[in-house]
C-alpha cells in the first residue's frame, strides 16, 4: 500500500476547507478538487473533433461531410504547417480561458491536463525539436504577471525542450480583441523577432491560448520560418 504523505494530506484538506474548489465554468461545486468542472459545464464543453480542416484545424458543423480544406486554407495563406486546438472557444470553454488569461487562475492545472489527456490532438502534429510559446511584450507581462501561453507550454509539453530565449515580442501592440483581420495584421507587423541560435531545419511547435483569426501565430510562424525553421506547427488551447 502506498504510504500517505500526512503533511501534504492535511495541507490539501485545510486549503479545501478555507478555499473550497469551484467549477471553472460556473463557480459551483466541481466534480472533484482535482477536476474543476461540474458535470453540467463538462457536458457543455465542445472539443475540436472531426470533421475539421486538416491544415488550420477549423471545426466544421457535424454532419456536413468529412475533413476538408476550409476557404482560407484553399488560398494557402498560412506560414505554419498545421494548427490544432483542444476546445472550441465558446460558452464554458471561453469562460475557462478568460479566467486563466485575465484572472491569473492557474488552479485549473490538473483540469486542463486531464482534458488534454482525454482528447488531446497531439498525434496530428509533428514531434518538435523545440517548443516556443507566443511571447508577451515586457510591459504586458509586468501588467498580467504571467504568460498564459508559456504556462500552457510547460503544462502540456514538458517532455520537450521549451525555449523562451528565441522568439521576442519587441512592440507593445494594441490588444487584438475587437480588431478586424486587416487591423490585426497591421497591428502585428514587425512585432516579433528571432534571437539566439540557428533554427536551420528545426521543427518548432508554437503554443498560444486562443486561435481567433490566426494572425498572431501566423506572424510568429513567418518570423520563425524566415530564421530558418524547417517547419512550424501550432497548438492553441482553444479555437474561435
Amino acid at each position: 500500500m502506498k504510504k500517505i504523505d500526512k503533511k501534504s494530506f492535511f495541507v490539501t484538506a485545510l486549503r479545501d476547507l478555507c478555499f473550497p474548489p469551484r467549477c471553472l465554468g460556473c463557480a459551483g461545486a466541481p466534480l472533484s478538487s482535482s477536476f474543476l468542472l461540474c458535470s453540467a459545464c463538462y457536458e457543455d464543453l465542445r472539443f475540436c473533433r472531426e470533421p475539421l480542416c486538416p491544415r488550420c484545424g477549423q471545426v466544421f458543423i457535424t454532419g456536413t461531410g468529412g475533413n476538408r480544406l476550409c476557404g482560407i486554407c484553399l488560398q494557402d495563406s498560412w506560414k505554419f504547417s498545421r494548427a490544432r486546438s483542444l476546445l472550441v472557444y465558446e460558452n464554458i470553454g471561453a469562460k475557462m480561458i478568460q479566467a486563466l488569461k485575465y484572472s491569473r487562475l492557474t488552479a485549473g492545472r490538473t483540469t486542463f491536463s486531464r482534458l488534454w489527456a482525454e482528447v488531446g490532438p497531439w498525434h496530428e502534429l509533428d514531434q518538435p525539436d523545440l517548443v516556443i510559446a507566443v511571447p508577451l511584450h515586457v510591459s504586458r507581462l509586468r501588467q498580467r504577471g504571467f504568460n498564459q501561453a508559456l504556462w500552457l507550454a510547460r503544462l502540456l509539453f514538458a517532455c520537450f525542450e521549451i525555449r523562451t530565449d528565441i522568439l521576442e515580442r519587441v512592440n507593445a501592440t494594441r490588444p487584438q480583441t475587437g480588431l478586424s483581420g486587416g487591423e490585426r495584421r497591421r497591428n502585428l507587423k514587425g512585432a516579433f523577432r528571432v534571437n539566439g541560435p540557428d533554427l536551420a531545419g528545426k521543427k518548432v511547435l508554437l503554443v498560444d491560448d486562443v486561435f481567433t483569426t490566426g494572425t498572431t501565430v501566423n506572424e510568429c510562424a513567418r518570423v520563425l520560418r524566415g530564421a530558418g525553421a524547417g517547419g512550424v506547427d501550432v497548438f492553441t488551447l482553444a479555437r474561435a
